[in-house]
């Protein structure tokens, strides 16, 4: 009978669980063949891997909320490329979630610092002054995740409302 782990609900968690559980068997000097300490650490990596994946995702999800809610005046010309980039980030960020549920808290403990961040890279990208985006933006990681967020963000015709 096969046995279920971590591997199949939550592919982070179960790298820095395999990485901690070589490292302790290098220590006992287990199997002394393998190069444990590397391996563990090749492990680890994969999952630090879709770690720093997902936080890029924020980051450009960050970017986005940011410019649509304070370049009003860039709506008619990037609305499209914009809410395009917003559903596409938050459909991998969901995505992730569902693989690897353990970085939801990892997300939210990162999204202050996307915000932050996303000011500078936003008035690059947008070609504004900086100043048009507020020093501490008050976007939550809930709202940013959520699909009816901002309201005006779907013109009625492809809201999903029911």
């Amino acid at each position: 009978m096969e046995r279920a782990t971590r591997y199949d609900d939550d592919f982070y968690a179960w790298t820095q669980e395999q990485a901690a559980a070589l490292r302790r068997a290098a220590d006992a000097r287990l199997n002394v063949d393998v190069d444990w300490v590397n391996v563990a650490e090749e492990v680890e990596d994969m999952g630090k891997s879709d770690r720093r994946a997902l936080y890029s995702r924020l980051d450009v999800l960050a970017v986005h909320l940011l410019k649509w809610l304070h370049c009003p005046e860039l709506l008619d010309r990037c609305a499209r490329q914009w809410r395009l980039t917003i559903v596409e980030q938050r459909k991998e960020i969901a995505g992730e979630f569902d693989f690897s549920p353990s970085l939801r808290k990892a997300a939210a403990e990162r999204w202050s610092r996307a915000l932050r961040d996303a000011r500078r890279q936003a008035a690059i990208e947008a070609e504004v002054p900086i100043t048009c985006f507020p020093r501490d933006p008050a976007i939550s990681f809930a709202e940013a995740l959520d699909d009816a967020f901002p309201p005006d963000l779907f013109p009625p015709d492809v809201r999903d409302d029911g």
